[in-house]
């Protein structure tokens, strides 16, 4: 396989290492085979696909969206680097209310997998970065919220990062009434 998967303490969310081929022209690199996606488990029924574009010292997130419009998330950057975030909202999973942190980048060719009801974010560093995500349900305005960025816990490595209004409007994880329950098997 040209992908590597890794847990991570959240149940379902995974870390994607993808081989990456290289000669004097560039590097080539792999970031979804079906077959793999479906022999783990993991959806492969992706419905849009986009990417962001984000200065030094930005923080976006964290973001997503609520039930029946939740989705699992395949996220990347393919320039730059950033602290990406994943925040477990699903109720009874041993893991709730916690939070991960992987620097994710373009030289580093890494992944992550996210499934329904964790929360995600990501912070830049000191240059631009462009974050590609696959999800696996339509963008619907209606249900698309999130997080208060500095209420989870989280050590950004902005203390006053660049920020939307709408990210600055969330509500706090104390005062969040998850829709969301742990799968078991958390590849939901």
């Amino acid at each position: 396989m040209n992908l590597r998967l890794v847990e991570t303490k959240i149940p379902g969310c995974y870390e994607l290492r993808a081989r990456q081929l290289g000669d004097e022209r560039g590097t080539f690199v792999k970031t979804y085979h079906r077959n793999w996606f479906e022999s783990l488990g993991l959806r492969t029924d992706w419905a849009e696909q986009y990417y962001s574009v984000s200065q030094p010292g930005v923080v976006r997130g964290l973001h997503f969206q609520l039930p029946p419009h939740d989705h699992a998330k395949l996220v990347y950057c393919v320039a730059g680097r950033v602290l990406d975030v994943a925040l477990d909202l699903r109720k009874g999973s041993p893991t709730y209310g916690e939070h991960i942190i992987l620097d994710l980048s373009a030289e580093q060719g890494n992944m992550l997998y996210l499934p329904p009801g964790i929360a995600h974010g990501f912070s830049t560093y000191a240059e631009p970065a462009t974050m590609v995500y696959n999800v696996t349900s339509v963008y619907h305005p209606e249900s698309d919220t999130g997080i208060r960025w500095d209420s989870a816990g989280i050590e950004w490595p902005q203390k006053t990062p660049n920020l939307s209004e709408r990210d600055r409007g969330f509500p706090k994880l104390s005062t969040f009434d998850s829709p969301f329950s742990f799968d078991v098997v958390g590849k939901a």
